[in-house]
């Protein structure tokens, strides 16, 4: 039976799932990697910089996944997987280095194409402090229809997806570990929550685990998506800050919430502030820069 190029590419992520700046080191004279399956040994070893040994597996692994039906599975589960040529693939996230080639959606996809989508993060050790600041800021988001984004991790932004959903808006999960592999299991019932009347995506496929490593990929496309960013408390070295510089490498507005100069948790937002993030206290103030684009609508 002929395959798609879709077809071809979830077979590959499946068994090699990295961004797409890698997978195009396999489409420069293949572009609908149709020769893949008998591209050479040692051709794909240096395309892609692995040990012979590697390269082998991975090929082997190839040929095996392009007999799986991934596509009746994925439906069978309630998993959309979404190509950066799908028209729901958002366009910011191809402005990033290194663009999912595939996300994984589960709930309500649509979402990714409201234009409104704020990311609000925080430390995995939030305080009592920013679940307090997100009452004073997401409601405003949500009554002018602002999307959250946020990455399901304990803490911030935990806090974040709960006040949305608390005050009837729509939130976006990034989560940095294949579906079958919800984490962190203190989160699972939000995690369903999400999936079910929200949207979940990660770029993993199901079976992925949820490794340390995955965690700084995920802050990318969190990034990606948004339009701007509010950190509520984040201490100086941070998944966090990463985030924001992804976020800054794109030109998004960045928005920090002061805190006490006596919390380790300020730190990283005073820092921003420092370098130029707009401090916030209440959803208005975000709102304000954003002030065009509703009179435009």
């Amino acid at each position: 039976m002929t395959q798609t190029f879709f077809q071809r590419l979830l077979a590959l992520h499946y068994v090699y799932p990295k961004p797409l700046n890698k997978i195009h080191l396999l489409m420069k004279d293949d572009p609908e990697l149709e020769r893949l399956h008998h591209l050479p040994i040692q051709e794909l070893a240096i395309r892609l910089n692995l040990s012979m040994n590697a390269a082998r597996q991975l090929k082997s692994a190839y040929i095996e996944s392009l007999k799986l039906p991934l596509q009746d599975v994925y439906e069978k589960h309630k998993i959309l997987p979404i190509s950066y040529q799908h028209p729901l693939y958002p366009n910011s996230l191809k402005d990033l280095i290194d663009p999912p080639a595939i996300l994984y959606a589960k709930g309500q996809p649509e979402l990714l194409s409201n234009p409104n989508k704020l990311a609000v993060i925080g430390s995995r050790k939030a305080s009592s402090y920013s679940r307090k600041a997100m009452n004073f800021i997401i409601p405003e988001l949500v009554e002018n229809e602002f999307i959250v984004v946020s990455g399901l991790a304990k803490g911030a932004d935990a806090m974040a997806h709960e006040t949305v959903i608390r005050l009837g808006g729509k939130t976006i999960a990034v989560t940095g570990s294949g579906f079958l592999h919800p984490y962190p299991k203190e989160n699972l019932e939000l995690h369903n929550i999400i999936e079910e009347s929200h949207l979940l995506v990660t770029e993993y496929p199901p079976y992925m685990l949820p490794k340390r490593w995955n965690f700084p990929m995920r802050n990318r496309i969190i990034s990606g998506l948004s339009r701007g960013i509010v950190v509520t408390e984040a201490q100086m070295k941070s998944g966090t800050l990463s985030t924001i510089e992804h976020a800054l490498e794109h030109g998004k507005d960045v928005f920090a919430v002061p805190g006490s100069i006596f919390s380790p948790l300020s730190e990283g937002p005073h820092k921003l502030i420092s370098e130029g993030a707009k401090p916030v206290w209440n959803g208005h103030q975000i709102l304000e820069e954003y002030e065009q684009l509703f009179s435009e609508n």
